[in-house]
């Protein structure tokens, strides 16, 4: 904004350059990296439970570490394509390559799509508490978030929707299933009923593989309003390479590939996803340990007084925290006590809650010794 310099001659200053909307944008609050975090606990690395940020604590497949160490021509821009693992996506999902678009995370892919169809003032639909980078880069984008809160266990409105759809003409619906940060699913029914509406459908899909349901990829040759998004993050545990990609219409995705950054997708985070998809056994079994841990955290979270787990079909789990605890000191303790790291929340639809991603067997067992001294 500029300041008058006392000739009454507006003065410059750097912001004076910003557009005006973003002068009061709310920063996204990220997780908090392992260095600084060694630094504020007093504890090594190593000494740090993470169950705060949803991770892989396997890692990825060995193939993964050996293809980085032997990465040719980093010096070489990016395939902008992303040829090669968009050839190996489309072999793992059995769905042509040219309905497939990969972005630096699919966080890129949720920016790349709001620029791409939201003019400033336009609408989306957001259905709290849910993954909050769709209000973050809707006010990126000078576009407005119309909330339609979810029912009882977490269940998507859909006569809300509808409502809102009618009243306020919004461009996007978006959809997490599994649903960040409960774990609940967006039944295959409301999904149908949405799409039969005049708006972009955005199904995020960053969780799915620890569901028992299949992913809706393939829709999107069906239904020119759907967008499907996965991620390298949880399943691949790549979420450091940032590696995220979507299915799109191909009338949809053709403009996209003109609208995106040339070399979203760098060759190390390209050689780490293909080297990933190589083993996709261990990617499985990885799977299926953190669903099976998933269970016994749930039956042992249950049994503390002070929490109410949720179910979940992700690789979380959702407490409200009881008997006149707090979430924000229970989160405290743990971190500064047991340096163990979870994810608190005060906000209107989740007040008082904390969310505890699956870790390894030996990082559930630290844990609910943790909860069981702090009752």
């Amino acid at each position: 904004m500029a300041n008058s310099n006392g000739s009454g001659a507006a003065t410059l200053t750097g912001t004076s350059f910003i557009r005006p909307h973003l002068l009061k944008l709310a920063p996204y609050t990220p997780i908090v990296p392992f260095d600084v975090l060694s630094a504020q606990l007093g504890r090594k690395p190593e000494d740090i439970v993470k169950l705060d940020a949803n991770e892989n604590p396997y890692g990825p497949p060995p193939e993964v570490l050996h293809a980085l160490g032997s990465m040719q021509f980093p010096n070489i821009y990016p395939d902008p394509e992303s040829r090669r693992l968009r050839q190996e996506l489309a072999k793992w999902h059995d769905i042509p390559m040219e309905h497939l678009l990969v972005g630096c995370g699919a966080d890129e892919l949720i920016d790349l799509l709001m620029r791409c169809v939201l003019d400033p003032g336009d609408k989306i639909v957001d259905c709290p508490p849910t993954f909050t980078m769709y209000v973050f880069d809707a006010a990126v984008n000078a576009a407005q978030s119309i909330t339609v809160p979810r029912l009882d266990e977490f269940k998507i409105d859909v006569e809300g929707i509808k409502r809102v759809v009618a009243e306020h003409k919004p461009k996007i619906v978006f959809l997490t299933s599994p649903n960040n940060p409960d774990g609940s699913m967006t039944s295959t029914e409301d999904l149908l009923e949405i799409l039969k509406l005049p708006v972009l459908v955005v199904l995020d899909e960053a969780y799915i593989e620890f569901s028992e349901e299949p992913s809706k990829m393939k829709w999107v040759a069906d239904y020119p309003n759907l967008v499907v998004l996965r991620t390298f993050s949880k399943c691949a545990a790549l979420a450091g390479l940032r590696v995220g990609y979507g299915a799109f219409p191909l009338d949809m995705i053709e403009i996209l590939w003109r609208a995106k950054q040339p070399y979203n997708v760098s060759v190390a985070a390209e050689v780490a996803a293909v080297a990933a998809l190589s083993n996709l056994d261990y990617m499985q079994r990885v799977r299926d340990a953190l669903v099976s841990e998933r269970e016994r955290l749930q039956q042992e979270l249950g049994a503390v007084p002070y929490l109410q787990p949720f179910p979940s079909h992700s690789n979380f789990i959702l407490c409200k925290v009881t008997d006149g605890r707090d979430a924000r000191g229970l989160k405290d303790a743990l971190a500064k006590q047991y340096g163990i790291m979870a994810r608190h929340y005060t906000t209107k639809e989740l007040n008082n809650y904390i969310r505890i991603s699956v870790g390894l067997p030996e990082q559930t067992d630290r844990l609910v010794t943790a909860l069981k001294e702090l009752q």
